[in-house]
């Protein structure tokens, strides 16, 4: 099956992750969907296929040489953004893209512009698949599903090109952090993998932000407002003043590169409580602890303020790669080669953002970042070219030839 088939398929499932279930998988779509693609793995041909009941996916495409090659694993997920729906995905493509708007959906003018979107202008001349304007594509990471699949069938079926033992995995609710919470390193078995996870075709990366997540939880004091003076606590004003005293240029529409920033992504509440949701993000692990000793003293600003009405739940959710994978970096420089020898640019920078290597690399197996292709990820707006899937199977196939190629007898 061509790659895009498998992912025009794959992106109709339902498989938005939710944090507030406290299961794994977080939602039962993912599940029905590895359990589809555990099927088709089985038809392709692949070994020790194991999915759990937690929805880990993982197999194993055999060497077919001698030689005493690495044991190399590539890596997607399942799960898509909470952040817009994910239900009734209706994809199309737009053939050799013209660098015009494209009309998304007509009724609610929703338009695909490269005046809000430029990075869609380097992909003129290509084949794009878009959304119907109503929800996320998907793209993050069912492209990566859909290319490390096809890249081991094609490799299974063409035994002509050497390579090792490959081990492939599909992980749940990566979206919300948890991806890599129940993945057995020890079972998985691979002496390191890549994530196919990256936006724009040419991306590689080993390094990714330091990330924190922070719930502010404000108790005020509800009164009548026609007797309030005096007596009422707006827990929403509370709210109000605390965003106030985070660095207004500090947030993600301000911020660039290895720049961090406190992202406020969840609020609600009334004049009674009100409950704030943040992540904390920077790429230098000193700044990024500096981030978190900011929020708790604007924390505790506040209880001076209003005694006793705001708390602070800070917890750490990943770390940099970099520290872990610079030791090998000739991982990295297999993907660069590979990339070349496909005839793709690599444009080796930091992630805005993180993976489920930022944490696998931590657990032992380190894991750089590889282009899935998408971009405009987590909304109506997601696009991918066709010929950045199917440069992305190239490159694990490629990757995985060079692994042989430079093994020991």
């Amino acid at each position: 099956m061509k790659v895009t088939d498998r992912f025009l398929k794959y992106v109709r499932y339902d498989t938005q992750s939710n944090e507030s279930t406290g299961v794994t998988p977080s939602t039962p779509g993912q599940l029905v969907l590895s359990r589809e693609l555990e099927k088709e793995l089985h038809t392709i041909g692949l070994e020790e296929i194991s999915l759990d009941k937690k929805g880990y996916l993982m197999a194993t495409l055999p060497a077919n040489t001698d030689k005493k090659v690495p044991t190399i694993g590539f890596v997607a997920h399942v799960d898509t953004s909470p952040d817009l729906t994910g239900i009734n995905v209706n994809p199309r493509i737009v053939k050799n893209y013209d660098g015009k708007d494209i009309t998304l959906d007509a009724e609610n003018g929703v338009i695909l512009s490269p005046n809000d979107f430029p990075e869609m202008l380097g992909h003129t001349g290509k084949d794009l698949v878009v959304t119907d304007g109503k929800t996320l594509l998907g793209a993050d990471d069912k492209a990566g599903v859909a290319e490390i699949i096809t890249a081991v069938e094609y490799l299974k079926n063409h035994p002509e090109i050497k390579h090792g033992k490959i081990r492939i995995g599909f992980t749940p609710d990566e979206e919300i952090g948890q991806g890599a919470d129940y993945f057995d390193v020890e079972k998985f078995g691979a002496d390191w993998a890549y994530t196919m996870d990256g936006g724009d075709i040419g991306e590689l990366e080993y390094e990714n932000f330091n990330a924190a997540g922070a719930k502010i939880q404000i108790q005020g004091r509800s009164v009548h407002p026609g007797y309030a003076k005096g007596k009422m606590i707006n827990a929403l004003m509370i709210a109000n003043k605390f965003i106030s005293l985070l660095p207004a240029q500090e947030r993600p529409e301000h911020t660039s590169g290895y720049e961090g920033f406190f992202h406020l992504h969840t609020m609600q509440g009334s004049t009674d409580s009100a409950s704030l949701s943040f992540i904390i993000r920077d790429h230098d692990r000193a700044l990024f602890e500096n981030r978190k000793k900011v929020m708790q003293e604007a924390v505790d600003y506040i209880n001076k303020l209003y005694p006793g009405s705001t708390t602070a739940d800070i917890r750490d959710q990943y770390y940099n790669m970099r520290e872990k994978v610079e030791a090998m970096k000739y991982i990295v420089d297999y993907a660069f080669e590979a990339m070349e020898a496909v005839g793709v640019t690599p444009e080796v920078k930091p992630i805005r953002g993180g993976t489920d290597g930022a944490r696998l690399s931590f657990m032992g197996l380190p894991c750089p970042n590889i282009f899935a292709g998408g971009l405009n990820f987590h909304g109506r707006y997601e696009f991918i070219p066709v010929q950045s899937l199917e440069k992305a199977v190239e490159v694990i196939v490629k990757i995985a030839q060079l692994v042989e190629e430079r093994a020991e007898v």
